[in-house]
C-alpha cells in the first residue's frame, strides 16, 4: 500500500518534508491590487511582504479549484489524505470535497481511498495533523482507522496565535462574530485561538512580548499531558520570535517533538510580518 498527504498551500512544511514525495501542496492564489501570486515553491516571502506594504489594498486569497484537487488525486497511490484550511477561513475544503466527488464520478470504484480533512486550523495546525496522519500510516493502521483518529485529533488540537495586526483578517471577513479590535494605539495585542475552526479571542496584553507570554501560559494551562504531543510553531519573517516561544514552552513542558516552520503565502497574508501561530 502507498499513500500521499495533500495539503493546500496553507500547510506549512519543514524543508525536509518539502522534499518528501509523500507530500504534495495544492497552491492558492494571492492577490495584492492587480498583482497575482501563485503560492507555490516560487513564493518569495520578503518580496511579497514588500508588495503588501507598498499597496493601499488589502491582500486577498483565492482557493484552488476542484479540478486541481481532482488532478492531484489521479496519482499512483492507494490512500490519499487531504488536509485543508479551516472551512471558516477558505473555500479550499469545499473544493477538495468536490474534487473527490469529480474523481469518483470519473474513475468509479478503482480501490483508491481519499479522506478530506478540514483542519479547523491553519498553517502549523495543518502541519501537526499531517505529521499525525503520517505516524498512523507508518504504524500500519487501516485507512478507516487513520481517518477516524485524525478527525478526533483535529477536535482535540489546540491552536493559538499572536499577530502584530488583525487588519487583514478583519478586512477579509475572517473575524465574523468577533468584535472588531481597534486598540492598536495602546499597543494592545490580542491572543487568539480557534474554536471548531472559528477564530476567537482568548485574551490580550500590552505589547507583543507580553502577548506571547500570555499565549504560552494559556497553551500550558490548556494543553494537558504533552509528552506525546508535537509542538508546531509557524512564524512570518521572525525566526527569533518563534525560537523564543519554543524555549518558553520547553521551560514548562516536555514534547515528543518541536518543529518551527516559516509561513508560505497564505499564512503570510493573514499572519502579517512577525506573526506567530502555534499548535499542540
Amino acid at each position: 500500500m502507498s499513500y500521499k498527504i495533500i495539503g493546500d498551500s496553507c500547510l506549512d512544511l519543514t524543508a525536509d518534508l518539502k522534499k518528501d514525495p509523500h507530500f504534495q501542496i495544492i497552491p492558492l492564489t494571492l492577490q495584492v491590487g492587480n498583482t497575482h501570486v501563485i503560492d507555490d515553491e516560487t513564493f518569495d516571502q520578503k518580496s511579497f511582504l514588500e508588495l503588501v506594504k507598498s499597496s493601499s489594498e488589502c491582500p486577498k486569497t483565492a482557493c484552488p479549484s476542484p479540478e486541481l484537487y481532482k488532478e492531484a488525486f489521479e496519482c499512483d497511490v492507494d490512500q490519499i489524505f487531504v488536509i485543508t484550511l479551516s472551512e471558516h477561513l477558505s473555500g479550499s475544503y469545499n473544493s477538495a470535497v468536490l474534487g473527490k466527488r469529480l474523481y469518483e464520478e470519473e474513475h468509479g470504484n478503482d480501490g483508491k481511498k481519499i479522506a478530506v480533512l478540514g483542519s479547523d486550523s491553519a498553517s502549523a495546525g495543518q502541519l501537526n495533523i499531517a505529521l499525525y496522519v503520517q505516524s498512523l500510516y507508518h504504524a500500519s493502521l487501516p485507512f478507516e482507522e487513520i481517518e477516524e483518529k485524525a478527525r478526533t485529533f483535529i477536535k482535540n488540537m489546540k491552536t493559538y496565535f499572536v499577530l502584530e495586526s488583525l487588519d487583514t483578517l478583519r478586512k477579509n471577513g475572517r473575524l465574523t462574530g468577533l468584535q472588531a479590535f481597534f486598540a492598536t494605539a495602546l499597543n494592545i495585542k490580542p491572543v487568539m485561538g480557534a474554536n471548531s475552526g472559528v477564530i476567537v479571542k482568548l485574551d490580550q496584553a500590552r505589547g507583543i512580548n507580553k502577548a506571547l507570554a500570555r499565549m504560552v501560559e494559556l497553551a500550558i494551562k490548556d494543553g494537558g499531558e504533552t509528552k506525546d504531543k508535537v509542538l508546531t510553531i509557524a512564524h512570518c519573517n521572525n525566526p527569533e520570535r518563534a525560537e523564543h516561544v519554543k524555549q518558553e514552552m520547553l521551560k514548562q513542558a516536555v514534547f515528543k517533538d518541536v518543529l518551527i516552520v516559516e509561513t508560505a503565502g497564505v499564512a503570510t497574508v493573514y499572519a502579517n510580518d512577525g506573526g506567530i501561530i502555534m499548535t499542540l
